[in-house]
C-alpha cells in the first residue's frame, strides 16, 4: 500500500511539474499568437521541436474554431488591437517551409483560418542554423524545402495568408554591423513588396535575437510590428508592438500541452 501511494504521489508530481495544471489563465482578452515553423510528421534529427504534425496541427485549429477562437493576421492583430474580440489568435509560421504550402494551407482553408508567414527571401539552400550555434552545421533545415514564389501567391490570393519578413538570410542581426543589419531588415521588406505586390508590414527577429539597433531598424523600415521567441501572452494594447510574446508550439507537444499554452502561455513550470 505505501509502495502504491509513494508511487502515485511521484506521478502527480511529475504531471505537476511537466504541465504546471494550477497556473491561473491569462485573460482571453489578450491575444494569443502562436508560433510554428514546420507541419509535417518527424523525419528525426535535430530539429523534432519544429515539426508539428499535420494532423496534431488540424486537431488544434477544429479546436480553436469550434471554440470560438477569431483569427487574425499579425497586420490585423496591430491595426485592430483597441477592439479586439475576446479569444483573438494570430498563427505564425517562421523561415518560409513548404510544407506550410502542402499541409497548413489546407487545414487552413477549411477552416478558413487566416496566418502570418514570416518568409526568407534568400531561403533556398541556406543554411543558418549554425549561426546561432556552430554545432547546428549539418545541414538538416537547408535540406528542407522552401516554399516557392507561386506557392507564395497562391497563399496570398486566398486572402487567408499574410506575408511577413524574416530577413534576407536567416542571419544572426546581433552578430552584424549596421550596414549589413539594414540590409537584412530594409531589403527583405523591399524585396517582398516588389516580387509579390503586398505591402509587407510584420517582421519576426531570425533566432529571436536582436537588440536594441535591430529593433529601432525595423521601426525605422516602416514595419508596424515584431514578434520575438519569448514566451507569454500579454495585452497588445500596452505591448511594444516591436518585441511582442508568442507562444512556442513544438512538435513534442501533445493536445493537453497545447490547451495549456493557450490558456496560460506555457505548459510547464519552466516551459
Amino acid at each position: 500500500m505505501l509502495y502504491i501511494s509513494i508511487v502515485f504521489v511521484l506521478i502527480f508530481l511529475y504531471f505537476s511539474y511537466r504541465y504546471a495544471w494550477w497556473r491561473k489563465p491569462v485573460p482571453y482578452r489578450y491575444p494569443r499568437i502562436l508560433m510554428y515553423h514546420m507541419i509535417k510528421e518527424h523525419t528525426g534529427g535535430k530539429f523534432k521541436g519544429l515539426r508539428v504534425a499535420p494532423d496534431m496541427f488540424e486537431k488544434q485549429i477544429k479546436y480553436l474554431v469550434e471554440n470560438g477562437w477569431h483569427f487574425l493576421t499579425m497586420r490585423e492583430l496591430v491595426d485592430t488591437k483597441e477592439m479586439l474580440p475576446k479569444k483573438s489568435v494570430a498563427i505564425t509560421f517562421d523561415d518560409g517551409y513548404e510544407d506550410n504550402y502542402i499541409h497548413a494551407f489546407s487545414i487552413l482553408k477549411k477552416y478558413n483560418a487566416k496566418a502570418t508567414i514570416y518568409l526568407v527571401v534568400d531561403r533556398h539552400d541556406r543554411e543558418w542554423s549554425s549561426k546561432r550555434k556552430a554545432k547546428n552545421s549539418g545541414g538538416e533545415l537547408m535540406r528542407e524545402p522552401k516554399l516557392t514564389d507561386a506557392q507564395v501567391e497562391e497563399m496570398i490570393a486566398s486572402g487567408l495568408v499574410e506575408i511577413g519578413s524574416h530577413t534576407m538570410t536567416h542571419d544572426n542581426l546581433t552578430c552584424l554591423d549596421d550596414v549589413a543589419k539594414r540590409m537584412e531588415i530594409v531589403d527583405s521588406k523591399a524585396s517582398i513588396e516588389e516580387r509579390f505586390g503586398v505591402e509587407c508590414v510584420s517582421f519576426c527577429y531570425p533566432f529571436g535575437l536582436y537588440d536594441e539597433k535591430d529593433r529601432g531598424f525595423v521601426q525605422e523600415a516602416g514595419y508596424t510590428n515584431a514578434t520575438t521567441t519569448q514566451s507569454g501572452i500579454e495585452d497588445i494594447r500596452q505591448a511594444d508592438l516591436y518585441r511582442l510574446k508568442r507562444i512556442t508550439v513544438s512538435g513534442k507537444d501533445d493536445f493537453l500541452s497545447f490547451w495549456l499554452k493557450l490558456r496560460s502561455g506555457k505548459r510547464g513550470v519552466k516551459k
